[in-house]
């Protein structure tokens, strides 16, 4: 049987929060699929929300109810090996965020997604799959 699991990242969350362009093409990548993430995505949503705020992006009413939405989002947040991380991130010239994604995703057999230019070029570096949309 087929991996029903995608690694997914923030950005992927936050465009189809905030119902950005790529939203209908990443709806139907995950259709039936299983959404994992690292537990550090969580907190990376909420960091980006703050930063619209900063920016005065979106109102605080629109980023408290796309945060709700967020939170029913079935999304199984998982564990990674932080050394297998820091390797990672050393390797690729990366941060840790998103070396903890990429390890996930090798972790689990759970192709990536990303809206990231960098990230998938990472991911594809170390031959991790990346969702195609």
């Amino acid at each position: 049987m087929a991996n029903l699991n995608i690694t997914m990242d923030a950005s992927a969350a936050i465009s189809v929060l905030v119902n950005e362009a790529s939203k209908p093409d990443l709806l139907i990548a995950t259709a039936g699929r299983n959404l994992i993430a690292p537990n550090s995505v969580f907190w990376e949503v909420g960091n980006a929300f703050s930063a619209m705020l900063k920016r005065r992006a979106l109102p605080l009413r629109t980023a408290i109810k796309a945060l709700d939405l967020f939170n029913s989002l079935p999304i199984r947040y998982v564990d990674v090996n932080l050394s297998e991380a820091l390797q990672v991130a050393h390797d690729a010239g990366i941060y840790a965020y998103d070396a903890y994604l990429l390890v996930c995703a090798r972790t689990f057999n759970a192709p990536l997604l990303t809206l990231d230019k960098a990230l998938k070029r990472a991911a594809t570096s170390l031959n991790i799959k990346i969702v195609e949309y």
